[in-house]
């Protein structure tokens, strides 16, 4: 558009703002103009007029219908470019997942992926296998089995349970934990190819409940815990961006636990074997107890007298000196 073309505008909008009926007042208005100031429609023939009028306006709509070309041009050329960049962005983003890079991504397309991944590794560990992924856990340790017999009758009540793990836990196919009278720890690794982050884990440690998985999955655990934790001392990591690590502290100290959540099956807590290192961790009043109970098991085993066996016959034998005069042998002391 030129300077000439230009120079009338700002008059010609302020004149076409006034008509209320748009274009075609504004064209009649220009029309009685001609009309009433002008030999417009007289000085000529009316076919004069009229091809004159239908000259300038079809000159007029070519100019129009050319610039109106040129801008969907532009746009679809620009629609062209953003369109290449989003695939491109697309195919970096799925080249960067494929080379197990941290990247971010919404909940649903994480958990889409965790699925396609993992439904790959079972299949693989399946064929592999010949059809056996059960004998080993998550955390590629053997599974904990169950006791199938007992040599003492004392110790029937055990048979089924599951024999504890060398670190006196339960290693269970999603996970394992091990524990000390102070304290449990658990491990969860998940089989993903790609580097987790900890906003992609999902973690809630309640005074009696956990819960574990990643966003948009069903949780790997939640449920009761078998015990009370303190949650303001309880933490969790995320170890080489595939393993979760929850640390979960007891409140009672003195019992073992017999599972982590009351859905697992349960251990046998008679199999325990603790670390005497561990021991020295506690203090003297509940290391006593703890060596007692220990003691005390040993004796069961063998088959002698527990501590508060021995110290009744020793009551028993310091009575007998007091009172020589009495006559025990018919006695029974319970």
């Amino acid at each position: 558009m030129s300077a000439e073309e230009a120079q009338y505008d700002n008059i010609l909008l302020a004149l076409a703002e006034k008509h209320r009926g748009g274009v075609p007042d504004f064209l009649q208005t220009l029309a009685s103009f001609l009309r009433r100031k002008t030999d417009f429609y007289t000085g000529a023939k009316q076919s004069e007029w009229e091809k004159m009028l239908l000259g300038v306006f079809r000159k007029e709509s070519k100019l129009a219908m050319a610039d109106h070309d040129e801008k969907v041009k532009a746009r679809d050329a620009a629609q062209r470019v953003k369109d290449e960049k989003e695939r491109a962005e697309r195919e970096a983003r799925q080249k960067e997942m494929d080379d197990n890079k941290i990247c971010d991504i919404s909940d649903e397309e994480a958990a889409a992926i965790i699925k396609e991944q993992e439904d790959k590794k079972r299949q693989a560990l399946l064929a592999g296998a010949g059809g056996d992924s059960a004998k080993l856990s998550a955390t590629n340790e053997e599974l904990s089995k169950p006791i199938e017999k007992v040599d003492d009758e004392s110790e029937k009540a055990e048979v089924g349970k599951l024999q504890p793990n060398a670190g006196n836990g339960c290693t269970l196919d999603k996970y394992m934990w091990t524990q000390t009278l102070q304290e449990l720890e658990l491990k969860i690794p998940f089989n993903v190819s790609f580097a987790l982050r900890a906003r992609d884990i999902v973690v809630s440690i309640g005074k009696k409940t956990l819960k574990v998985g990643l966003k948009g999955q069903e949780p790997i655990i939640d449920g009761e815990l078998y015990a009370e934790v303190k949650q303001e001392e309880s933490v969790w990591v995320l170890q080489d961006s595939k393993t979760v690590i929850i640390t979960l502290e007891k409140i009672n100290r003195m019992n073992w636990w017999s599972r982590l959540v009351t859905t697992d099956p349960e251990i046998s807590t008679r199999k325990i074997n603790p670390e005497p290192s561990k021991l020295s961790d506690l203090d003297g009043e509940t290391r006593g107890m703890v060596e007692k109970m220990m003691y005390d098991q040993r004796q069961k085993e063998m088959g002698l007298p527990t501590s508060e066996d021995r110290k009744k016959q020793d009551i028993l034998e310091k009575f007998k000196l007091q009172h020589p005069e009495m006559d025990f042998t018919k006695c029974k002391f319970n």
